[in-house]
């Protein structure tokens, strides 16, 4: 026998279409992908993909070399445009700023470094593979 449904319940949306919705994640199985890593949490516990998401709710996602720290504003199964996307969560002050430093931090790592414009020549082959064979003494 069906049990009926509450009323007064809570909307809920599943954590992985909220997550496509508010994209975070290109697709769904992307994002389901994620949950199943433990790379998103939920008050500081892993979900599972078909967990039920409520406004209030707060998020930890990690994206890459990113961390999100986000609280849930509003619920949506459709993907929209961006400004509708950033409308349906909130980021910590905390979380931005940990981005910003995280993201200062990789570019001034990558300073010194320049990639060569083109393929080495010969000559410099040469004197790569020479180098290479100083380590094996």
């Amino acid at each position: 026998m069906k049990e009926p449904i509450d009323p007064n319940a809570a909307p809920t949306v599943r954590i992985d279409l909220w997550l496509w919705a508010a994209r975070f994640f290109k697709t769904r199985s992307i994002a389901k992908q994620a949950i199943e890593a433990g790379r998103v949490e939920l008050a500081g516990q892993a979900v599972k993909a078909s967990r039920g998401l409520k406004v209030g709710d707060a998020l930890s996602i990690r994206r890459g070399e990113e961390q999100f720290e986000v609280s849930v504003l509003g619920l949506s199964e459709k993907r929209g445009s961006a400004p509708m996307a950033q409308a349906l969560f909130a980021e910590t002050p905390e979380s931005v700023a940990a981005r910003a430093a995280e993201r200062e931090k990789r570019r001034m790592e990558a300073t010194g470094y320049r990639a060569p414009q083109s393929k080495p020549d010969k000559r410099a082959r040469r004197l790569i593979q020479a180098l290479g064979d100083l380590d094996s003494f």
